[in-house]
């Protein structure tokens, strides 16, 4: 599937694996691959981020993108359906880093690797670049760009998608920016 990517998705790709390192965490997520994404310039997907907005709102991008991180990847969805059922995420949270510190909830730091310093995927990583490609054929185009890993983690459920819906990038404003090619 790799070879189908154009290269401005190939760099998106490269890109989330250097947040990954820089970050230290283990897998590469679709949290790593956003950001990606952001700092693309002159793509198609970079021009969607900068006409929705979410280019200038990257620091609340990242900001919100660190406060999921730090309740265990609990998104705004899950948290507002745990709220329903009496069940208050923040509360637990704050219990956990009183006991055990800061970030404790946080699940994606680096294990000790044997053999290589390569990261690797995690399960919703592999997904997004999946869904991408499913995203491409279904807009009839031949090779995957970054506009279609944008489109890939605006649907599939979970934080990123919760994130850019919030800062104005869901699945159908993207589309709409983006038109039918």
């Amino acid at each position: 599937m790799f070879e189908r990517f154009t290269r401005g998705a190939r760099d998106v790709v490269e890109g989330a694996v250097g947040h990954a390192e820089r970050a230290g965490d283990a897998d590469v997520t679709p949290e790593h691959l956003l950001l990606a994404l952001l700092d693309a310039e002159g793509t198609k997907a970079a021009y969607a981020c900068a006409a929705l907005g979410v280019t200038d709102r990257r620091d609340a991008v990242t900001a919100a993108l660190a406060e999921a991180r730090r309740r265990g990847g609990v998104s705004e969805a899950d948290e507002g359906a745990l709220a329903g059922l009496g069940i208050d995420v923040g509360a637990i949270v704050s219990r956990v880093e009183e006991a055990h510190g800061e970030g404790a909830l946080e699940r994606t730091r680096t294990k000790r690797r044997r053999f290589t310093g390569h990261r690797s995927f995690a399960r919703e990583s592999k997904e997004v670049l999946e869904q991408s490609l499913r995203v491409a054929i279904g807009r009839g185009d031949r090779s995957i760009g970054d506009e279609h890993l944008l489109l890939a983690l605006t649907v599939r459920p979970g934080v990123v998608r919760d994130v850019l819906a919030a800062h104005g990038a869901s699945y159908d404003e993207v589309v709409r920016v983006l038109g039918t090619s």
